[in-house]
């Protein structure tokens, strides 16, 4: 399989959690970080005009483009003519080929991402020679799903590029006003 190939077969491949939506303090807690980029435009590449991505960006005075594959627009093949930096939660599934195209661009990224990506070999391999960045949190976040009543929880942090002051940063969202977090068992 060639490259491209190879980025159809996967993106094809879906797990049941994939289309899970981030919650508004999960996104508030980039306020601080996103100061540094102010006046840039930021593209959420698997949101909706619904997103807490989209909402809490734009509603914070940035500049915002979304796509969605829902839209046509697979993150695989499609780009926006203008945008300088990613934000989003991408599919958990397939993860490897999100970030080795995210790090293609060349430009900051900030992605939210299952924890436990980290005791695979694909972060190491794929930032290999590149300073990852991880903004990590003390509890674990809650999700909402359509196919699920409760909402669903992981233990998820920022994997970025380029984005962070530091290469590793640890919060309790102490900067959220309505904090909803599920205790870790």
């Amino acid at each position: 399989m060639n490259g491209a190939d190879n980025y159809n077969f996967i993106h094809k491949s879906s797990g049941k959690n994939d289309e899970c939506w981030t919650e508004r303090y999960a996104v508030e807690a980039l306020l601080p970080y996103l100061e540094n980029f102010r006046g840039k435009i930021i593209w959420c590449p698997f949101d909706t005009e619904n997103s807490e991505f989209v909402k809490v960006l734009t509603e914070n005075g940035y500049k915002v483009v979304f796509s969605h594959i829902f839209s046509g627009q697979d993150f695989y093949t499609y780009e926006p003519e203008k945008w300088d930096l990613i934000v989003s939660n991408p599919p958990f599934t397939n993860k490897r080929y999100i970030f080795r195209r995210a790090l293609s661009f060349n430009k900051p990224f900030c992605l939210l991402m299952n924890i436990s990506w980290l005791n695979d070999s694909a972060p190491i391999e794929e930032f290999w020679g590149k300073d990852l960045q991880l903004l990590l949190f003390k509890r674990r976040m809650q999700f909402k799903n359509k196919h699920q009543k409760e909402k669903i929880n992981f233990s998820s942090a920022y994997f970025c590029w380029n984005f962070l002051p530091r290469q590793i940063i640890l919060s309790d969202f102490s900067n959220v006003n309505q904090l909803k977090l599920l205790e870790d068992k």
